[in-house]
């Protein structure tokens, strides 16, 4: 699990207290100072820093999909081991997605202004905390493996040979949600101090110890195209090299967070002291993420249960590729666009919005989030219709190495996920208004509202649509829940900033996009299909098709929306072409 995608870091600490006094935008984005030019330098140097990262990341970590799948394939094996894997990742997206990005960053940034100390003291008590909580739940979550991928899986736990080995599988990636949370409240002291890079550099290094994990499997059992490896044939030796190579990826990763504490001059040293410090504000904001992430968690429970027994029924119909494997090695790759533009831009807003909030500065925090919805539309309105037009293509190239019918599944699955982007990310963004004044009560409840549309609709998929089909319903499902949640979200955050959320100038932006992005993927698909009927749709067909596709694409894109004379994209190609003129 990387957690390159992490939302929520915190601002440097040179602007911790001034950043957003210096860089308040106007409607226009247009900067009220000169000194609002150095805070935007800043700032965007910030973003790229983190943008880099989580690109070479997400890189590393779709090779290491692609060896994944080389090795034992996107069906019945590769299904047991993303489950095992999930349930260590729902631990972290409590401990790492909720409350530590979403809270405590805006009080380690308070406690760092308001302490003698820098706040070196209040950040190691959260150390403390996290981590003991963490040893707890680790030891009760190795001896409870067995109830846990029951919870997950119904469908694996009826099958007594997959149960062992998932059981094996989980009991090794279980301790991995230790080194995760030690991850993310590392990198959230350091991101308070103005260091981002770690955070976003460091699941590089997991990523290149599982790839080198998964390489020695082909090395010692072969690829999977010619072992055909399976849970009644996999070996014990094989299982375990799989999950202690899972495991020893976390541990480097959060290990390798304390040279840069060093750098920074932070002392890492455990503090039991936490009554009459301030922890017990930053639990009780906390209290409504927990609530948060449980209810997102209930939803991919529910999800992942349906998932693997949709996988199973349709690789006994000869379809592999449909189950929870396909489900989440699409999501990966559709999140990229997000990951890389949207979360980068929030999360060295969030100490800004965070401190406007605190001055009662609607106008600024409107402005800012009115920027953010338009800047990472210019990408993620076309990368999604890409999705949609070039999914099957995209996955027969990266996944060849699985078996054909396998990847096309994959690839049918992504464009399902597709058009969900758009509301994905406007979710994200707008949600970092209520997190701003230190409210978690409205994500929570808005959460609840995705979780329920997202299982109530996946679970219609799944009694509605053939096996084969099922999962990629379900990734529609995603982003129709995201489109219900982003229309409540909405509306309250508009109410809470006193009507004005700038909302025509941002449809606007967005219709535009989407009036541009429409004929170019139609275009690109067209393209996409002549290739591959002449061709084929193995890796090389795919690559050429791809390439024409994407080709086609970006060229009617960007000439419809230049002829739509869209300011954010000028913004973005300017500044493009003034990199590229250095």
């Amino acid at each position: 699990m990387s957690t390159s995608s992490t939302p929520g870091a915190a601002g440097t600490a040179s602007t911790a207290s001034t950043a957003h006094d210096q860089n308040s935008a106007q409607p226009g984005g247009a900067l009220r100072s000169d000194s609002a030019g150095k805070g935007s330098s800043s700032l965007l140097k910030s973003s790229a820093l983190m943008a880099a990262g989580t690109i070479v990341s997400r890189i590393t970590g779709f090779l290491r999909t692609l060896v994944m799948a080389t090795a034992i394939g996107v069906g019945a094996l590769n299904d047991s081991y993303q489950v095992a894997n999930v349930l260590p990742t729902m631990i972290y997206v409590l401990v790492g997605g909720g409350a530590l990005n979403a809270v405590f960053v805006p009080q380690l940034v308070r406690a760092m202004k308001r302490d003698d100390d820098g706040g070196e003291a209040y950040a190691n008590r959260l150390f403390t905390l996290v981590i003991t909580g963490l040893a707890v739940v680790t030891a009760l979550g190795v001896l409870a493996a067995p109830l846990l991928v029951r919870m997950m899986s119904p469908d694996i736990a009826s099958d007594p040979e997959r149960m062992a080995i998932t059981v094996t599988f989980a009991r090794y990636c279980l301790p991995t949600m230790f080194f995760m949370g030690a991850h993310v409240v590392l990198g959230q002291i350091l991101n308070a101090r103005g260091r981002f890079g770690a955070m976003m550099w460091t699941p590089v290094l997991n990523n290149l110890v599982t790839i080198a994990t998964f390489a020695g499997f082909i090395w010692a059992f072969g690829a999977f195209t010619e072992s055909g490896v399976g849970p009644s044939t996999v070996t014990p030796g094989a299982v375990r090299l799989l999950g202690l190579g899972t495991l020893l990826g976390l541990a480097v990763q959060a290990l390798a967070m304390l040279p840069y504490l060093r750098g920074a001059g932070f002392r890492l040293r455990p503090r039991f002291d936490f009554r009459g410090h301030g922890l017990g504000k930053a639990m009780g904001l906390a209290k409504w993420t927990l609530a948060f992430v449980l209810a997102n968690q209930a939803g991919l429970v529910v999800v992942t249960q349906l998932a693997t027994e949709a996988g199973s029924l349709a690789e006994r119909a000869g379809y592999p590729g449909s189950g929870i494997t396909a489900y989440n090695y699409a999501l990966l790759l559709w999140q990229m666009p997000q990951a890389i533009i949207t979360v980068s831009v929030m999360t060295a807003v969030l100490p800004r919005i965070s401190r406007a909030a605190h001055d009662d500065d609607t106008a600024a925090i409107r402005d800012d989030i009115s920027s953010g919805l338009r800047t990472s539309a210019v990408a993620i309105v076309p990368c999604a219709f890409a999705f949609l037009a070039l999914g099957v293509p995209m996955a027969t190239l990266l996944y060849a190495g699985s078996g054909a019918e396998g990847a096309r599944g994959i690839g049918y699955v992504l464009m399902a996920f597709g058009l969900g982007l758009v509301p994905y990310s406007v979710q994200y963004v707008v949600l970092r208004g209520f997190y701003a004044y230190e409210d978690t009560r409205t994500p929570f409840y808005n959460t609840v509202i995705v979780a329920v549309v997202n299982a109530s609709a996946s679970a219609l998929c799944f009694v509605l649509l053939p096996a084969r089909w099922a999962v990629a319903g379900m990734a529609a499902s995603y982003g129709l829940a995201f489109a219900v949640g982003v229309g409540v979200a909405w509306r309250r955050l508009r109410k809470r900033l006193g009507g004005d959320l700038d909302g025509s100038r941002v449809v606007r932006t967005y219709v535009r996009l989407i009036v541009a992005s429409a004929p170019a993927a139609f275009a690109a698909w067209s393209a996409a299909r002549a290739v591959t009927g002449e061709l084929g749709d193995g890796a090389g067909g795919s690559a050429v098709a791809l390439a024409a596709g994407g080709a086609v694409l970006a060229v009617v894109f960007l000439g419809l929306a230049r002829l739509m004379r869209l300011p954010e994209l000028d913004a973005l190609m300017g500044a493009v072409r003034g990199r590229l003129g250095r």
